[in-house]
């Protein structure tokens, strides 16, 4: 058969949009992932941590609030609907987000586990994608499908000096897979600026003594940044400004999204203030084992067979020093990639002068064909919406309402009370610069 969707990868954003391509009789979709199951960052499911977003940041209720894929019909049906009310709190554990996409994952009959795409190709004759995908049993399935969403998320991202680094150095994405060796080593670095680098300093800080191990936190930042979250700003995470970025040069997207790091990638306020709440508590006792080093870049590091050389820059006053470690943990963020399995069909997708998709406003990557899509894979053409658990159903909508031909989903437009470009009424006035250069 063909099928009107085949979706690639399983992550929150492809789970949102098999939840909501379930109930229509007209979509046809499949999910393939060669994971043998739903897991949402195993490795930082630290316990008490909560995700950054209020639950209706769920995978459906942002475009259908009666979904019986929602997170509080998880709630419902596992018995912990009037805890959670009683709770008082927007913002569930990430443990518990975890096990709710798991839950909704288990009713859908749409996604295949244990299947890695390795190669997509485009049949002329039909005008179709023939996908192909390797089981876990060594055999290969074959599909053909109308449309291609691709949602093979981010992947862990690794300093230029530490690229080539041997030694048991790890990324934050395994953490808890080697927290109990990180904690048998004399001394503990971390390298990264945001939630990820907080949430593990603030879990071994707990039993960082002089007789246990040291711990240290090395920034770029200038300071331990919190994330914003007031409400004007959360105005960004809006179809007008998701529109206004969208239309803007490239050069200035990049100036843009390297200032706005701090609206999604910053730490959590309270979790800043956890942190300097159980430093105090400790130095009760007297010296705190533990360094933190904001304005300092890594610039090289070396692997001796015992211990780490950290060579590290202070970039306000642009002197170089160097600082020994036993254990490193690189907490430094994630980044999207064009996957290998769509080399075949390359030519029929858009790119731009840096090699990453070029993402029309509808999430396309292929033109103006309309027929492959991207989930999570746009933040340099669509901003701080594109990694947003809270937009997730809303660009699902979207795609779905292109794949379709209709709005299945209303598809807000407009949604912030500010204005992001020029107002409707305005007059642009030229500069005399403008005018000369245009009778030039």
């Amino acid at each position: 058969m063909t099928y009107d969707l085949v979706g690639i990868g399983i992550g929150p954003f492809n789970l949102g949009l098999a939840c909501l391509s379930d109930p229509l009789d007209d979509v046809e979709a499949l999910f393939l992932d060669e994971s043998p199951e739903f897991r949402w960052h195993p490795g930082m499911m630290i316990e008490g941590s909560t995700i950054q977003v209020p639950f209706l940041a769920d995978l459906v209720t942002m475009a259908d609030p009666t979904s019986p894929y929602s997170f509080l019909s998880f709630l419902k049906a596992t018995g912990r609907l009037y805890p959670f009310y009683i709770r008082e709190s927007f913002y569930p554990l990430r443990a518990e987000y975890d096990a709710y996409c798991r839950w909704a994952a288990g009713q859908l009959d749409s996604l295949r586990w244990g299947r890695r795409v390795e190669a997509v190709e485009h049949d002329p004759h039909d005008d179709t994608y023939v996908v192909r995908a390797r089981c876990a049993d060594g055999e290969t399935e074959t599909y053909r499908a109308r449309h291609l969403v691709l949602g093979t998320g981010t992947r862990p991202t690794v300093p230029p000096a530490a690229r080539d680094l041997a030694g048991p150095w790890l990324h934050s994405a395994d953490y808890l897979r080697h927290r109990e060796t990180l904690r048998d080593a004399g001394s503990i670095t971390i390298v990264g600026s945001g939630q990820s680098a907080a949430e593990i300093y603030r879990d071994l800080l707990e039993d960082t003594r002089a007789e246990t191990y040291r711990l240290d936190w090395i920034t770029r930042s200038p300071r331990f940044f919190p994330m914003e979250y007031t409400k004007l700003t959360l105005e960004m995470t809006s179809p007008e400004y998701t529109d206004h970025f969208h239309g803007l040069p490239l050069e200035l997207r990049e100036l843009l999204g390297r200032e706005q790091r701090g609206l999604y990638k910053g730490i959590s306020g309270d979790l800043v203030d956890d942190i300097y709440d159980t430093l105090y508590r400790k130095s009760v006792d007297g010296p705190v084992p533990t360094s933190l080093l904001t304005d300092t870049a890594l610039v090289d590091a070396t692997w001796t067979g015992d211990e780490y050389v950290l060579r590290l820059r202070h970039d306000q006053l642009g002197e170089e020093y160097e600082r020994r470690t036993d254990a490193l943990v690189l907490a430094t963020g994630y980044a999207a990639s064009v996957p290998g399995c769509l080399e075949p069909i390359r030519d029929l997708l858009a790119f731009d002068e840096l090699g990453r998709f070029a993402v029309s406003r509808d999430y396309a990557v292929d033109g103006e064909r309309r027929r492959v899509f991207v989930q999570n894979g746009e933040e340099h053409t669509h901003g701080i919406t594109a990694p947003d658990l809270g937009f997730g159903a809303w660009r699902s909508s979207t795609i779905l309402a292109a794949i379709t031909g209709r709005d299945v989903y209303p598809v807000e437009q407009r949604i912030a009370f500010q204005e992001f470009g020029l107002p409707a009424d305005a007059s642009p006035v030229r500069s005399q610069a403008r005018e000369e250069a245009r009778l030039r």
